[in-house]
């Protein structure tokens, strides 16, 4: 498999290794790499450094975890990964790497690793499959591919005649740690970061999730990034808000209900769970479900099918479920106010959304934000150094949904001035 949000790349690539009999798998990001995984096996992927989706060395960490057969292969790195399978036929993998990166136009770096896990008779047996040489795609014999070299020898050669060679490394690089933010969070704390990175692990599974955080501080939004970064990304996100449905329409919103299944049912509908199939279901206030309507929940979940109110037979669906609640739904499965079943059911993978005032070092980056959406309709306006102290120093009962609101104020409030100042922020 390849995965490369870099479509000519994975095109040299798949080139090279249909000709040495190949079967190649091309997948454009992380999400899709991992859907692919799960529907059959593979022998050995390919990693570029930088993906759209998921954060590449994250990625690299879950699949040595979760697939130890399989020949990982990172792009970026100067040398194989120490431990963990290799394929009987790496050699021809790291050749159609190396050939697809000078093709590109790669600097030496990738011919210098080449040479410290290739031997000659390795690369000599790959040529003679009828491939044209590596001179013939522009590889330097003087670097050291080709040549017949061990490191040591290339080392000495460095040493003699630096000019010849640019860099040699027989260890593995970590490079400078890099921010991996979601445009769906804004914020560069620690509660942040982790937040993203859990939604990146998690996104590209069927796994129920289960977003938990007080009122205001983004979990639908988190919901989104899920749904966004999923396989599912082009199929339906249906969203029901549990809480604003009375208990009496609610089993009728999630399941539907056939003509005459009740009074005032004068016609077929579909549920919100059916019109998800194939994408995802965002229950928000799963805690004010009625306790009643929670054992069919339950039902579906494990089953996978639903049944229309009216009608005797059910419906196979295919829906990942994302719950989101501001009640400690952990306590109160145990007070008995919850089913303890469900909960377990929703929560096998939990997200927590923290209250504003636990990361205030991201308001800035929040007003910044929210004052650059509000200058795409109207004039750009900016904040005074006093008004972000002040609003620094607020404690947020409302987290991120009272900031939007109180910055959207100030700005209206500071009419045709350009820069918002402390008397315009207010909070209520």
């Amino acid at each position: 498999m390849l995965v490369s949000a870099d479509v000519s790349l994975r095109q040299r690539l798949s080139e090279t290794l249909l000709g040495m009999r190949w079967q190649v798998r091309e997948a454009a990001g992380g999400a899709e790499a991992l859907s692919f995984l799960e529907e059959g096996p593979c022998e050995a992927l390919l990693l570029d450094a930088w993906l759209p989706d998921l954060e590449a060395r994250e990625l690299a960490e879950h699949l040595r975890a979760e697939y130890p057969a399989l020949d990982l292969i990172c792009m970026d790195e100067p040398a194989p990964a120490p431990a963990g399978a290799r394929s009987s036929r790496r050699n021809e993998l790291l050749f159609a790497l190396h050939r697809a990166q000078q093709e590109a136009g790669g600097d030496h770096a990738a011919p210098l690793a080449l040479a410290a896990q290739l031997g000659p008779k390795h690369v000599a047996s790959i040529s003679a499959r009828g491939l044209r040489s590596p001179q013939a795609h522009g590889i330097d014999p003087a670097a050291g591919f080709l040549a017949g070299k061990s490191v040591a020898e290339l080392a000495q050669t460095r040493a003699a005649e630096p000019g010849k060679i640019n860099t040699l490394s027989t260890e593995i690089e970590t490079p400078a740690p890099r921010h991996w933010g979601l445009p769906e969070l804004v914020g560069r704390s620690r509660a942040m970061e982790t937040l993203a990175q859990h939604i990146r692990l998690v996104a590209p599974r069927k796994t129920t999730a289960l977003i938990e955080g007080p009122t205001g501080s983004g979990k639908e939004l988190v919901a989104h990034a899920l749904h966004r970064l999923s396989p599912r990304a082009s199929r339906p996100f249906v969203v029901l808000n549990c809480a604003a449905i009375p208990d009496a329409l609610l089993e009728a919103e999630l399941f539907g209900h056939t003509r005459g299944a009740f009074t005032g049912a004068v016609q077929t509908r579909v549920g919100r769970i059916e019109a998800a199939h194939g994408g995802t279901l965002f229950l928000d206030e799963i805690g004010e479900m009625p306790l009643a309507l929670q054992a069919k929940m339950l039902r579906f979940l494990e089953a996978g099918e639903v049944q229309r109110i009216g009608e005797n037979k059910p419906i196979q669906v295919d829906v990942r479920v994302i719950a989101a609640t501001h009640q400690p739904l952990a306590q109160r499965s145990e007070a008995g106010s919850f089913r303890s079943d469900l909960y377990y059911r929703l929560s096998v993978f939990s997200l927590r959304t923290a209250p504003l005032a636990e990361h205030a070092e991201d308001i800035p980056l929040l007003v910044a934000h929210f004052l650059e959406q509000l200058g795409q309709k109207e004039t750009a306006k900016r904040i005074s150094p006093e008004g972000i102290a002040r609003l620094c120093a607020h404690n947020w009962p409302g987290n991120v949904r009272e900031l939007a609101h109180v910055v959207e104020r100030a700005y209206i409030l500071a009419e045709d001035r350009a820069e918002i100042t402390t008397e315009e922020i207010c909070f209520s």
